[in-house]
């Protein structure tokens, strides 16, 4: 019994002395350093800005439009009695071509009876001229009256008015003939016919709508806040000066393939569309080229506007809060910077202000920024180039 107990204070003593040891050694022990964990800096794609002189476009759309179209009309009425090969639907004409000749044989018979009128007018005017210096003469030596001379006088002037009229019913007559060929005005397309071989035309009445071929139009419906961005004189009334008139590139998909023409915005429309705000420009395109623009193509089209100086084009994701981008700074951190917005252009802005050559701009999309965190960056292609 004793025995057990002196192990068992033994035991005690050697764990109590174990401890006591530990607790000494720890007690002793030197104080782990301190590190303070960095904070990881975020990777962001940036752009450095690069001042530069831009050139403003206007994109819009429409469709082409015959420049000048005319109805074609008779001026005499009658039988047709030979038509163009040419007056067909689509049909091409040169300027003062023949398109339709009408039966002019009642033209003749009258032009014939106006020359005759004409000759007796004349003969009629000449007795009368003779008679009146004859009667001059009687009086002068005292052998006829005064109110004989006055006769002859008085049926002068009718021969002469007589001859007048003779004259301009031959004229008439002469004109009414040649009007029984319709020629073309101007070199052209026909759009419709509505005559035919063996038909009565009657005077005042359309028989075919043609178009001139030599230029077309295009009206373009524009925002009025982007005519800010054309070089268009302010108040201008009528077609645009040659000097003010822009350079509009037209394009569209015919046939499979992708054409392009070159034009100038000629005019703009006087009213402004109330409900859409949009104003109409034209454009005129010459079509004497290889490809020629069709009436009726729909075709894109970029107004050429005017020229701005120092203007930073950056994509919309750099755009924070409508008027902000995020800017990192020597010590790469992110700074907000107010900037001017001249216009958005499809996915890119052009900003006037708020820039200077060399700033990182940031592209990425970040969910949370305070101003002043610390940011890692890579370069991102410059928009614009």
């Amino acid at each position: 019994m004793g025995s057990t107990a002196i192990k068992s204070i033994i035991t005690i003593a050697v764990l109590f002395l174990a401890v006591v040891m530990a607790y000494g050694l720890v007690a002793t022990a030197p104080a782990p350093r301190q590190v303070e964990p960095e904070a990881t800096a975020t990777l962001i794609r940036v752009t450095e800005v690069t001042p530069r002189a831009v050139q403003l476009r206007v994109r819009s759309q429409g469709t082409v439009e015959p420049e000048i179209k005319s109805a074609l009309i008779p001026e005499v009425s009658g039988r047709v009695k030979w038509v163009s090969s040419s007056l067909v639907a689509g049909g091409y004409f040169e300027a003062n071509q023949t398109l339709i000749r009408i039966d002019d044989s009642d033209y003749r018979s009258a032009l014939e009876r106006a020359r005759a009128t004409h000759a007796r007018a004349i003969a009629e005017e000449d007795h009368a001229r003779f008679e009146l210096s004859r009667r001059q003469k009687l009086v002068d030596q005292n052998l006829a009256s005064q109110s004989d001379l006055e006769s002859s006088r008085r049926t002068h002037r009718v021969a002469e008015a007589v001859l007048k009229d003779a004259r301009v019913a031959l004229d008439q007559a002469r004109r009414d003939l040649l009007r029984t060929e319709i020629k073309a005005p101007y070199t052209g397309l026909v759009r419709s016919k509505s005559v035919d071989l063996g038909q009565y035309v009657q005077r005042g009445t359309a028989i075919a709508q043609i178009y001139a071929s030599d230029s077309v139009e295009i009206r373009l419906p524009i925002a009025d806040s982007q005519l800010a961005f054309l070089d268009v004189p302010l108040g201008q009334r009528g077609e645009i000066p040659e000097y003010h008139q822009a350079q509009v590139a037209i394009s569209s998909q015919y046939g499979g393939q992708q054409y392009e023409w070159q034009g100038r915005l000629v005019r703009l429309e006087a009213d402004i569309d109330a409900q859409t705000r949009m104003v109409n420009a034209v454009a005129r395109i010459p079509n004497n080229v290889v490809t020629p623009l069709k009436v009726g193509l729909f075709v894109q089209a970029e107004i050429y506007g005017r020229q701005v100086d120092d203007v930073v084009i950056l994509p919309r994701v750099a755009l924070r809060n409508r008027h902000q981008v995020l800017v990192v700074d020597d010590d790469s951190r992110l700074r907000f910077r107010d900037v001017d917005i001249l216009r958005f252009d499809g996915e890119n802005i052009f900003v006037q202000a708020g820039l200077q050559a060399g700033d990182r701009v940031n592209l990425s999309p970040l969910q949370t920024v305070v101003d002043g965190m610390r940011v890692r960056t890579a370069d991102a292609e410059n928009p614009g180039d």
